[in-house]
């Protein structure tokens, strides 16, 4: 028996893998694709929120202002990029001003430091390629932007290094409770478990219908993005906004962590989280909106096109509770923007809950809390020699856009969450997320999966299930 598990392996539930590994428990992680990762954590704007948004008082503003100061420190010990470059909010006229100074006053009641007002000559001092239409900004010196999927790699990488147990392919079907334990019933077989905790983002509501009550009404939004080529990269120097509405944060313009610039999202209501499809009207929102921001933006640029979906629900704040139809069950759910900025202390706030509940936790004597993560092309030269003369494999370049290593591919193929698929080496290791976007090293990714998990290629995914690349065999025996 378990003692706690937790669906679903996004950020979320990485993050709390990750905190609960710390402590003398037998942790599962059940995820239902086939790796982690694989929701609104790989498809999202990459951003830290300083946390002047939310209303004061809620638990989305005190876990956002929360996990924003905690968010450096975490991904220095993990090896994920994070760059803390600050955010502007852009005003257009005295509506917005108004507006600019609500924000102010939040952020100032949440505790969020160094806001500033700024008047539109003031902004473009900062960001020289802002429209002259903006008359004034909200700065914010705390926003940042961070490698969102590398952050929950890492986390569940290290927790499954402490000991927890990872099942992918494993989506959770059914639910019988017992008088002090659970049995889940999955794709991958059952498990019985003492708690649970219901992180499954865009269908936590399908697990909490599992439990015999509806506490919410999901009300999903897809929002889609432009990712520009790097050439790009350096229009703009901070996060920049518009104003809020009732319908979210709005189309911002970013740089990111991997030197493009990201312009997006709208937000259009879904009904199924796999509503993940772009649009060319929602397209053509995306670049009007973010011409009012920046001037000079090239849309030719684009590298690619993506949509996620925001788990929202009916309720305004996070829902970090014990489940009504299951008390030994903990709904982490409605975790909308700023998630990903609070994930850490959305992960400390859990294990509180959870204690409330009736869970002991016993400090482990040694626990991992650091996880290196080897970039070849940001080795000196001595150090790149170094490896090179350790594995050769490190001198044989496969992604020329990003230059990323066989070796570093490999590495990542034996990682304690090995990649299944191609997207899944891109994610951990960087190969096909240049200009060409796996056109060149694709197939040599291919051929080095097949190889390190002894497969045939006609097995190699390109991600998700049923997206094999390779279909017949010309009668030499070349795959085609």
């Amino acid at each position: 028996m378990y003692d706690i598990t937790i669906i679903g392996c996004g950020v979320i539930g990485a993050s709390i893998a990750y905190s609960l590994s710390a402590y003398d428990l037998k942790i599962l992680i059940l995820e239902q694709e086939n790796d982690i990762a694989m929701g609104t954590t790989k498809a999202n704007s990459a951003i830290i929120h300083a946390g002047y948004d939310p209303e004061p008082g809620t638990l989305i503003a005190k876990l956002n202002v929360r996990g924003s100061e905690m968010m450096e420190e975490l991904c220095r010990k993990l090896s994920v990029k994070y760059d803390r470059i600050g955010s502007l909010v852009l005003g257009f006229n005295e509506q917005d001003r108004k507006h600019l100074e609500k924000l102010y006053d939040n952020g100032m009641k949440n505790g969020v430091p160094g806001l500033k007002i700024l008047t539109g000559d003031e902004a473009r001092e900062r960001d020289p390629h802002l429209t002259k239409a903006v008359t004034c900004a909200l700065y914010a010196p705390t926003a940042a932007i961070i490698d969102p999927w590398g952050l929950a790699i890492a986390e569940a990488e290290t927790a499954v290094r402490n000991g927890a147990e990872l099942h992918c392919s494993a989506k959770v079907t059914g639910l019988e409770q017992k008088e002090k334990s659970v049995v889940l019933h999955t794709a991958a077989g059952d498990f019985e478990t003492r708690y649970v905790i219901n992180c499954a983002g865009g269908w936590a509501g399908e697990i909490c219908a599992l439990t015999g009550k509806e506490e919410w009404e999901s009300q999903l939004a897809r929002g889609e993005y432009y990712l520009m080529d790097k050439s790009s990269g350096s229009l703009a120097k901070h996060v920049i906004f518009q104003c809020p509405t009732e319908k979210g944060k709005g189309v911002l313009v970013a740089p990111t962590v991997h030197g493009n610039l990201i312009v997006g999202p709208n937000a259009a209501p879904v009904e199924d989280p796999y509503c993940r499809e772009t649009t060319l009207a929602g397209l053509d929102e995306v670049a009007e909106a973010s011409r009012r921001s920046i001037d000079g933006i090239d849309l030719r640029q684009c590298i690619r096109n993506f949509a996620g979906v925001r788990a929202i629900i009916s309720e305004p704040d996070f829902v970090i509770r014990p489940a009504a139809g299951c008390p030994c069950m903990l709904h982490v759910a409605g975790i909308k923007s700023p998630g990903l900025s609070a994930a850490p202390a959305i992960a400390e706030y859990a294990i509180e809950q959870l204690q409330a509940m009736g869970l002991s936790f016993v400090k482990k004597d040694s626990w991992i809390d650091t996880r290196e993560q080897i970039r070849f092309k940001e080795l000196s030269q001595e150090e790149k020699q170094e490896m090179i003369r350790k594995d050769p494999r490190y001198g044989r370049v496969i992604c020329r856009c990003e230059t990323i290593t066989e070796g570093e591919i490999v590495a990542a193929i034996h990682s304690p969450v090995p990649p299944c698929s191609i997207d899944g080496v891109k994610r951990r290791a960087g190969a096909g997320m240049g200009r060409c976007q796996g056109g060149f090293c694709g197939p040599r990714v291919l051929e080095i999966l097949a190889r390190e998990l002894g497969i045939s290629p006609f097995d190699v995914l390109q991600d998700g299930e049923g997206t094999k690349l390779l279909i017949s065999e010309t009668k030499g025996g070349t795959a085609v």
